[in-house]
């Protein structure tokens, strides 16, 4: 199994990512920015090799206003030969990278604006990933939409936008059920129409479970069946609740008593395991300590989970 974190390493030096705002945007900033971002891509990816991390998310942010107008710079040619270089270094370092677009990109809207604006984001993941050299297994997730006032519709206009995407997109496109909308059986049912592999989220099916009565085992099994030959293997997300925060919020630190027992009862170990924490690579590092060193639940409370981060 292969755990990994999502887009931003904590203290790591070189690793911090740039932005700026909408009006600041001139193309001397952002071509600064996109220089500053990639080497902190590429301290990242080094970081991840050296401590045993084969599974990294990529931030959305590495080229900003990517698909805005805005933005006319040919960076997959500009930075030709940085993409080239970060990309050996992942396929060498046998890392799985993938990328997650954000909320707004949304394929089932009834705005039809909204829908090319999404398709546009899509397109620039992909080719980010291409640039880099990355097969179709690093995969772009997407969760399904709104709802707009009437599921079924939504759920079909998904579908019927999803055809209309570049093949090389629908290669790599991989849907995820959430915590509001579309549960894990939704999602299962959007996957049969179009192909696409499902990701698991757990605390999504926590808070947003299907009407139909599964244990969380034959849920993955049945995400399991998603996942063709080309895909890589089956990709999960893994997550907890953050006491005292609103519903659905990630918690500061994956305490390893619930990790170990969603570990232990997983049906196939072999398989891609993102965590969506707080506190990034810290996690990723005791989680992927702890399940190669074997510690038995027992011997966890929360004062280990609290300070002893790093070390068995």
């Amino acid at each position: 199994m292969s755990i990994g974190y999502a887009c931003l390493t904590i203290g790591v030096p070189g690793t911090n990512l740039s932005r700026c705002i909408l009006r600041n945007a001139t193309e001397i900033n952002l071509r600064k920015i996109i220089t500053a971002n990639l080497l902190a891509l590429e301290a990242m990816i080094d970081y991840n090799i050296e401590n045993h991390i084969r599974l990294f998310r990529i931030s959305s942010d590495i080229i900003p206003f990517a698909s805005h107008p805005v933005n006319n710079i040919l960076w997959w040619e500009d930075y030709k030969d940085l993409f080239l270089r970060i990309g050996k270094k992942i396929r060498n370092g046998r890392v799985r990278v993938s990328m997650h677009p954000g909320q707004y990109t949304v394929i089932n809207s009834s705005d039809e604006k909204v829908v090319c604006n999404a398709i546009r984001e899509l397109e620039y993941h992909n080719r980010f990933l291409e640039v880099l050299g990355m097969d179709p297994s690093c995969k772009l997730i997407l969760h399904i939409g709104g709802v707009y006032g009437n599921k079924q519709k939504a759920m079909e206009t998904f579908v019927n936008n999803y055809a209309k995407l570049d093949k090389s997109i629908r290669d790599r496109l991989v849907i995820e059920n959430d915590d509001k909308n579309y549960t894990i059986e939704e999602v299962l049912a959007i996957s049969k129409e179009t192909g696409a592999p499902v990701v698991f989220d757990n605390l999504h099916h926590e808070v947003n479970p299907p009407e139909k009565i599964q244990t969380e085992t034959m849920w993955l099994q049945e995400c399991a069946k998603t996942w063709g030959e080309g895909d890589g293997k089956q990709k999960i997300h893994y997550s907890l609740q953050k006491e005292g925060a609103s519903v659905g919020s990630h918690s500061n630190t994956i305490y390893l008593s619930p990790f170990l027992k969603f570990y232990n009862k997983l049906p196939n170990k072999n398989i891609d395991l993102m965590l969506e924490v707080k506190d990034k690579n810290l996690s990723a590092l005791k989680c992927n300590n702890i399940t190669a060193k074997g510690v038995p639940i027992e011997s966890l409370n929360r004062e280990w989970d609290r300070y002893k981060l790093l070390v068995l």
